[in-house]
């Protein structure tokens, strides 16, 4: 007995014969969960009773197409998630505002105004550190001696002053830091505060950033710590 493809038939769309795809003008280019069960008891109902529909193979059928189903939906939610924590983010980043952060950098800008704030990652200990600060060709305008023994985070700040007490011109200037850990001279870390003075918004493919006076825009990620706004 010969078994023709009947079935397959019964599947096609007898009435009107417009553009495939089109719904009431709308466009429908995927099939919907709905969909996708009426094609299967169109294709049970229609099948050769003598080589049915292998189950296995019909399991795999639908267990891709929830798992399909599935991925959408995680990640149209998951886009919902992102905007969530784009918005926050940027609501957070705006009340920094006016106010100084720590960055992970060793350079420094001096406005003639006030100070300039950094911090020295000192460890477990050193003594006898010294700050050296240079202008961008590497000349030395001044050093700061910090007494005593020094362990953890340790603050500093430059006034803006030359080594024969004359103020710095405006720019950025770069900070080195050395002191004594077990008796031996090391460099150490030295961290710097800037002001922010505005922040550009992010999206989900580019981080939010917030611009320093002086020197440019850093991701939000970037920020060690928050020291407070200026005082009038």
């Amino acid at each position: 007995m010969q078994v023709n493809n009947d079935y397959l038939n019964g599947l096609k769309w007898q009435g009107d014969q417009s553009p495939a795809g089109k719904v009431d003008g709308n466009s429908k280019a995927q099939l919907e969960q709905e969909d996708f069960f009426a094609l299967l008891t169109q294709q049970l109902a229609y099948q050769d009773p003598f080589k049915p529909a292998d189950n296995a193979q019909m399991v795999s059928q639908m267990t891709s197409f929830s798992t399909s189903e599935g991925i959408n939906n995680m990640s149209r939610q998951l886009a919902g998630l992102n905007d969530v924590m784009t918005s926050n983010q940027a609501l957070q980043a705006s009340t920094l505002v006016g106010q100084k952060v720590l960055l992970p950098s060793n350079l420094g800008y001096w406005d003639q105004t006030e100070p300039v704030e950094g911090a020295i990652a000192v460890g477990e200990g050193a003594q006898n550190v010294k700050v050296r600060v240079e202008d961008e060709k590497g000349q030395l305008l001044r050093e700061i001696s910090l007494d005593g023994s020094k362990r953890g985070n340790v603050p500093f700040s430059w006034d803006g002053l030359k080594d024969n007490g004359e103020p710095a011109p405006v720019g950025i200037y770069h900070f080195k830091v050395n002191g004594l850990v077990n008796n031996k001279r090391e460099d150490l870390n030295a961290l710097m505060f800037g002001r922010v003075g505005s922040v550009t918004l992010g999206s989900g493919e580019t981080p939010t950033l917030v611009n320093l006076s002086g020197l440019g825009g850093i991701p939000l990620s970037q920020v060690l710590e928050i020291a407070g706004r200026k005082s009038a």
